[in-house]
């Protein structure tokens, strides 16, 4: 039987700190991400390989889904963008593994990445309109709507980890139970279709973000050039 995503035993303890599964598997995930980032960057050519085109390709696709749902410059963006649909990605995938069962499945890492970003949304919208400019903007159009602008905040973060979790979790039961009635060989179809509501989510889950962080960059940058990405202030 699965375990409950609400309960979660601890694999070892560094102090006072419990280490559960769900972490060790994020810093699994991280170790091949920087591996592979570090091997795949290693020798860049204006002749790319194979590899290299598909990496290339793969930024494209991130920058032109940037540009087009924020419409900015997406370099200062892709960075965080982009490591959010990897992790994402690999970590939904990450159930085909067996014995493993994908961080995303649990609360506590999607919570972690909706707060991610959250703190993303402010530091863009301090960094692009300032201080007063984005919290200004928590009193539009009128101050009548200051608690319904910050109530918004919390519910936009709780919908991102809500929906994560829920399609992610709902998959690895369904196959779990389909597994332990019907053997192993029924449950392929379902896990193909595994992988792709793990790359829709992941998806999804970085538009929405971007989605978000364009809100609160949006009036400052609209109809600037691609050109131009200096915060307000700054030359």
């Amino acid at each position: 039987m699965t375990a409950s995503p609400f309960v979660l035993e601890p694999v070892f303890h560094i102090g006072p700190m419990p280490i559960t599964a769900p972490v060790l598997v994020t810093w699994a995930i991280m170790v091949l991400l920087v591996a592979f980032s570090f091997i795949a960057t290693r020798h860049l050519s204006l002749r790319p390989s194979r590899a290299q085109a598909a990496l290339e390709l793969l930024v494209d696709a991130i920058d032109g889904q940037i540009r087009d749902t924020m419409q900015v410059a997406p370099a200062p963006y892709r960075a965080l963008i982009g490591t959010i649909f990897v992790y994402v990605l690999i970590a939904n995938w990450s159930s085909l593994v067996p014995g493993v069962e994908p961080p995303t499945a649990h609360l506590e890492t999607d919570a972690a990445l909706a707060l991610i970003v959250l703190g993303a949304t402010v530091y863009f919208g301090i960094r692009t309109r300032g201080p007063a400019g984005y919290f200004k903007t928590f009193a539009e159009p009128t101050w009548v709507m200051i608690p319904l602008n910050v109530v918004e905040q919390f519910t936009r973060t709780f919908s991102l980890i809500v929906r994560l979790f829920g399609n992610i979790m709902s998959g690895v039961f369904i196959i779990g139970i389909i597994l332990s009635l019907a053997g192993l060989l029924v449950p392929i179809p379902l896990m193909a279709l595994d992988l792709l509501t793990g790359t829709v989510q992941a998806y999804i889950f970085a538009v929405l973000a971007t989605v978000f962080i364009g809100a609160a960059v949006s009036e400052t940058q609209s109809g600037r050039s691609d050109g131009d990405d200096q915060p307000r202030g700054k030359s």
